[in-house]
């Protein structure tokens, strides 16, 4: 008998050993400020809800491409004005409400209103009517054909979002997708559990913990320690090749959509004078920031746009590192002393690590710099809602977002009207060859004007455990998408 029953315990511990696992705890360095994706710019907001608690009519796959998300299918009328979508159906959101086209003209609507916080409200504005058809058909008029109107809905800021639930949004979000919103314990993690009424395929994870780590000593020695089970964007590049060393871990060395830039303040002086902000360009070696604060991860570019795009056109000739050059378009600006200005950084390692490094690019030509380290909803409010700064560094993680170029009240408040023009064609052209050309004129208007300090396309490493399948390598978007996630063994 006390054979029997030592036998029946092993069995027993045997199958909890080969259990597999259902949870996750993943780590991202940024925490989102609130988690209403439709009404901020923070990126971190989509990095943890982004197509795990809402989800869009369209939706990006990890290569870039546009596929269907809560619309199953959609008619375009032959002039190009009318999208007519098909919705899922048996759709409901995570408090048990249902889904259909009145909600779909609800958010749009909220999106473009006149009062509406969206950050994105310019890509929404050419929708001059939301028609509800039937409850799963929704009908989207627009006053000029869009190219991009596919691309658009498939951003962050145009999620579906519950109107019973749209007040207590920013703490409690209610979407339609595969895993539910649980809890938050701010400045630690964010916990969202699988909804089991998911309309589309169930995840394998029943769990999934985000966690928020912005110190990079702190995030190896978690990763290490395997306190966590992956970090998406691991933020020490210096320590990757420690975790390709170890067979615990695996390193996914992935490119995003982020456009690294030292932003300048277009309408402050002295950065409204275009010398000076030339003399900023040459200033600057790229490939010493990258090596500096990337240890290396980074591609350099000379204009806003991604490397990986097949329309991109390598301008970073335009504006070689040439201190010398730099020091003598000072002069012909008037500022043969220099002058000092902000240089204000949000938590990031590629602008508190890069930040010093510019520094002191800058210093060496005459230029001095006071620097900041600001909080991310600190640097929200005061740089780029309250555009108080001379210079700031950030990475732009928005898909194909240089159409911010034709917005004067972004916040480096770059005023063009005709590059303005131009994007506003290229928005009613759909012919590739033509939309080619006008892209690639649309770089290098901004290129040659030197609206910002073009700096580098952010690589995106994620460290993880070696057991793990499913998780992005890329991020053609701001987003840790984990309903394809899941243990191997």
């Amino acid at each position: 008998m006390p054979f029997r029953l030592t036998l029946t315990a092993a069995l027993l511990c045997g199958t909890a050993a080969l259990a597999q696992q259902t949870d996750l705890t993943i780590a991202l360095q940024l925490e989102p400020p609130h988690l209403d994706p439709t009404s901020a710019a923070a990126g971190a907001i989509d990095s943890v809800l982004y197509s795990n608690v809402f989800e869009g009519l369209t939706r990006f796959t990890e290569t870039g491409a546009i596929v269907p998300g809560l619309a199953q299918s959609w008619d375009i009328s032959e002039d190009g004005l009318s999208y007519t979508f098909t919705l899922a159906p048996g759709v409901t959101f995570h408090d048990g409400t249902s889904f259909d086209a009145e909600d779909v003209k609800f958010s749009l609507d909220r999106a473009r209103a006149e009062d509406s916080t969206n950050a994105q409200k310019a890509l929404y504005e050419g929708i001059t009517e939301v028609t509800v058809v039937d409850p799963l058909t929704v009908r989207l008029t627009l006053d000029l054909p869009d190219g991009n109107l596919l691309f658009n809905l498939a951003w962050g800021d145009a999620v579906i979002v519950s109107p019973e639930s749209i007040e207590a949004i920013k703490s409690a979000p209610v979407g339609t997708g595969p895993f539910r919103f649980s809890e938050w314990k701010q400045g630690d993690s964010i916990t969202l559990v699988r909804n089991e009424s998911y309309w589309g395929a169930a995840p394998s994870l029943t769990e999934a913990t985000f966690k928020f780590i912005s110190d990079p000593t702190a995030a190896f020695a978690a990763m290490m320690a395997q306190d966590i089970d992956a970090f998406a964007g691991f933020p020490a590049p210096e320590n990757l090749p420690l975790f390709d060393a170890d067979p615990r871990f695996q390193v996914l060395r992935g490119t995003s959509e982020g456009e690294t830039i030292l932003a300048m303040n277009n309408k402050q002086p002295p950065f409204d004078n275009p010398m000076v902000r030339e003399a900023v360009g040459h200033a600057i070696n790229r490939q010493a920031i990258i090596d500096g604060a990337m240890y290396g991860l980074g591609t350099p570019i000379g204009t806003h746009f991604a490397p990986h795009n097949p329309d991109y056109v390598d301008l970073t000739g335009l504006t070689p590192y040439d201190p010398d050059r730099a020091r003598m378009l000072l002069v012909d600006a008037g500022y043969a002393e220099g002058f000092t200005t902000t240089l204000k950084l949000p938590p990031p390692s590629y602008a508190r690590r890069g930040g010093e490094i510019i520094a002191a690019q800058l210093r060496d030509v005459g230029i001095q710099t006071e620097i900041t380290n600001l909080e991310w909803a600190q640097w929200l409010e005061e740089v780029f809602k309250g555009k108080d700064f001379g210079l700031t560094i950030v990475s732009h993680t928005e898909p194909f977002d240089i159409g911010i170029y034709a917005r004067p009240d972004y916040y480096f408040q770059y005023d063009n009207p005709v590059f303005q023009q131009k994007w506003a064609t290229l928005s009613a052209t759909s012919d590739p060859v033509q939309r080619s050309a006008l892209l690639a004129e649309l770089q290098t208007i901004i290129a040659r004007d030197r609206v910002n300090g073009f700096l580098f396309q952010l690589a995106f490493p994620t460290v993880a455990d070696a057991r793990l399948e499913g998780l992005w390598v890329n991020a053609p978007t701001q987003a840790t998408d984990l309903s394809g996630v899941r243990w191997t063994q």
